[in-house]
Formats: C-alpha cells, structure tokens, sequence
C-alpha cells in the first residue's frame, strides 16, 4: 500500500497533516479552480505555495507529481479503495472532488453532462483565449508592435462574453438554478480579465450584463473569496 510519503512533491513541500488533501497551486485563475471547490465543499486539505513566477512548478520533485509542470495538482491520501490519489489538471480535480463529495454536479446523467460540457467550454476556450488576451495587454506581448494579435484576442474574448450572456440570461449559474463546478471553474477566470488583466474597457465587459450580474453572485460567496486569496505570495 502507497502512501503520502511515498510521493518525491513531498521532500520538497513537506506535509503538516498528511491525513488532508494536499494542495499544490498559486491562486492564478486555473488555481482558485482547486481552492474555491476545496473551500465550497468543506473537505479538510492543505495548500502548499508553488510560486511558478520562480519555475518551482518545473523542479523535478513537482515534475514528478505533473510532468507538464503546471499547478494545480493535488494529493489525495484517502483515494479510491483508500489509497493516494494524484490528480493534476484542474478541470479533472474538479470533477473528482465533486464525486468524492457528491457536491456542485448533479445527479441526474443529462444533468452531469451538461455540467461537464459547460466545464470543457471554460477549459477549451475561456482559459486560453482570456490568458492570451492578458498576455498581449499586460505582459510580454504588449511590447509587440503589430497589434493583430491583441485584436484577435480581444474580439475572441468578447466572442466567448457574448456566450456566457446568452447562456446566463434567465438563468442565475450556468446550469441553471444549481452552482456547480462549471461556475467555480469560470468565475475565477472572468474575475482575472477585468482585475488582473486590465481588459475591462478593452472587452466592453460593462455590456455583458448577464455576465455582470453572476459574477457579483459568485463573488459573494464566502467560499469564492477565501479560494481566491488560497495560496497566495502574500
């Protein structure tokens, strides 16, 4: 039988409680997916700050738990059948704690579908689109004079706005009147495009009302605030 220990991410980011989920992330917009679900479901778990602006995320101790060195990524040391469970890809820790929970996915199977296909749309197109647009507004990208491909991102991005609003408009979450992890999997992400990424004029978001409105919803909630700050630079 495996355990925690058994783990090379665990020399270099020692767990305190190793009975809890052990969290490795930085509160980016793919990380709070990670914490915000751990903080909405209440699971007992302990984040250890992987500061990818110092490439701590391409140690070989964290390659060793995510090969393509991206955070988050998780331990779980009461798996399946009781044994650790790593999981990397925050899109798939979302849907694993939610069946481990039984929270934020519905029952029914059209309805867990529809719940996945919603998460997909954030992983296949909001994340990539969104992060290329903060790229080529905020960070290395804006020194480029050709500015086509901040054009592309930006009409892209407010391609996928119009998408949400659509979907949102007489609907308080994404899949209805149920929260699920296709909300904790987006919220983040519309949050950092107009905070972070600075692209609140540039994407008109003021005009995507529907999208305005759930996202003060989702930022309400206690649970969305804490996993936002979890874990952080300070």
């Amino acid at each position: 039988m495996s355990k925690l220990a058994d783990f090379p991410i665990t020399t270099r980011w020692p767990a305190q409680h190793p009975d809890r989920i052990q969290l490795y992330s930085l509160n980016t917009p793919n990380g709070v997916k990670a914490s915000i679900m751990l903080e909405e479901t209440g699971l007992p778990y302990e984040a250890h700050l992987v500061d990818i602006t110092k490439s701590e995320s391409h140690t070989e101790a964290f390659l060793a738990l995510n090969p393509n060195g991206k955070i988050p990524a998780i331990i779980d040391p009461d798996g399946p059948q009781g044994e650790p469970l790593a999981l990397f890809e925050s899109g798939a820790i979302l849907l694993y704690l939610a069946d481990k929970t039984g929270k934020f996915i519905p029952a029914d199977a059209a309805g867990r579908w529809e719940t996945i296909q919603w998460l997909f749309f954030q992983m296949a197109s909001i994340g990539p689109m969104f992060g290329q647009l903060g790229f080529f507004n905020k960070f290395g990208g804006r020194e480029i004079e050709d500015k086509r491909p901040l054009e592309r991102y930006v009409n892209e991005s407010m391609r996928l706005l119009d998408v949400l609003d659509k979907r949102l408009a007489g609907r308080p979450w994404l899949i209805g009147e149920a929260y699920t992890i296709a909300d904790i999997a987006t919220v983040g992400w519309v949050n950092n495009l107009i905070t972070f990424y600075e692209a609140r004029e540039l994407v008109d978001f003021d005009s995507f009302t529907q999208v305005g409105a759930w996202l003060t919803r989702a930022m309400g909630r206690p649970a969305v605030q804490r996993g936002l700050k979890i874990p952080s630079r300070g």
